[in-house]
């Protein structure tokens, strides 16, 4: 390896070790409380080391949330390529329990940071309504395919209204597992085993009577 490679290497290396600290800082003190210095300091390097990297703190911020975005969207890949919307719909709720479970600190900064929100983080990268980059984009599709095959009743056509109960059923389950998955007094069941049964009841809910749920 030369030495630009060496040197590319360590700068996308530091790069993703001041998301990772970003990250951590953002859930755990909320993005108004959160600072370059902060950052800096919690992996031993000068607010001027970060300043090389990211301009300001917005542009800090939209990196980790283009960055987290964007893996969510790439964690549904395999699935693009189910045929039946259907099946493809059921295993979004898996993929994106999955996803949640493996980065619980992406999830909450996506998903449960209301502060984040209040910014447009559109870029190349990720474009709105674009379902190769934007997940929900991707869901209301899936969705959207269900709705053209003649699967729901129909006063279910509205794509968006049912993508957003699936969503919102899913992150219920996701969201009471971070909060409390280590809650002892309840005997929680498996969370992936409560979302398929979210996810399932939904459908049955919607689905045109004669056809396959």
């Amino acid at each position: 390896m030369g030495v630009k490679e060496r040197q590319a290497r360590h700068r996308d290396e530091l790069r993703e070790k001041i998301l990772d600290a970003a990250r951590e800082l953002l859930v755990r003190d909320g993005v108004e409380q959160v600072s370059m210095r902060k950052i800096a300091k919690k992996i031993n390097y000068t607010a001027t080391t970060l300043f090389h990297h990211f301009p300001n703190k917005d542009a800090l911020l939209w990196a980790v949330c283009e960055a987290d975005f964007l893996a969510l969207r790439r964690s549904f890949e395999k699935i693009a390529t189910i045929a039946d919307p259907l099946e493809r719909l059921r295993r979004m709720g898996a993929a994106y329990v999955s996803f949640a479970l493996e980065h619980p600190s992406h999830y909450r900064l996506m998903f449960m940071t209301p502060q984040l929100h209040q910014g447009n983080f559109e870029s190349e990268k990720l474009h709105k309504g674009n379902p190769d980059q934007d997940a929900y984009a991707f869901l209301r599709a899936t969705v959207a395919a269900v709705i053209e095959a003649g699967l729901l009743c129909d006063e279910h056509k509205d794509a968006d209204l049912v993508a957003q109960i699936m969503w919102s059923g899913v992150h219920g389950v996701v969201a009471l597992h971070l909060i409390m998955g280590n809650d002892t007094w309840l005997e929680w069941r498996p969370v992936e085993t409560i979302a398929s049964g979210v996810v399932e009841t939904m459908i049955a809910g919607m689905i045109r009577p004669g056809k396959r749920a």
